[in-house]
């Protein structure tokens, strides 16, 4: 197990674009996981978003990826796992702490086209900011 005392998210990633065969389905799926995790969804033409996670439709389809999702506690995780499995998702390990370092308590479940989906809350810890905004400067 590592120790690990400081984690930093929202400094490597700028997005990720998952392209998928079946839209609504997805949609469905992700409306439904960012709703149990407090985030909102927006729609585009052909396409939706989330923070960092845009989702289109296309050939070929981007493939097996795993994504996983900050939560704010154990309970959140837990109602990810839920609405995950209610709206078209597949079991792919139940809520549980995991020994990636202490206090790592995650769910995973497969979304519509396979993709390993997470939801992960690392146990107690004090936030420097509730998210990166960023603001276009004239």
């Amino acid at each position: 197990m590592v120790e690990q005392r400081e984690w930093h998210r929202g400094r490597l990633i700028d997005h990720i674009q998952l392209v998928v065969s079946d839209l609504p389905a997805c949609r469905l799926f992700y409306g439904a996981i960012f709703k149990a995790l407090g985030v909102p969804v927006s729609d585009g033409e052909g396409a939706f978003f989330c923070d960092e996670l845009f989702v289109s439709a296309g050939t070929p389809t981007t493939g097996r990826t795993h994504l996983a999702f900050q939560a704010a506690n154990e309970a959140t995780v837990r109602r990810f796992y839920a609405a995950a499995l209610a709206a078209g998702g597949r079991d792919n390990d139940e809520p549980g702490l995991r020994d990636h370092h202490p206090g790592y308590y995650a769910a995973f479940v497969l979304d519509p086209e396979g993709n390993n989906i997470e939801a992960v809350y690392h146990g107690p810890h004090r936030r420097s900011a509730p998210s990166v905004v960023m603001s276009a400067s004239n």
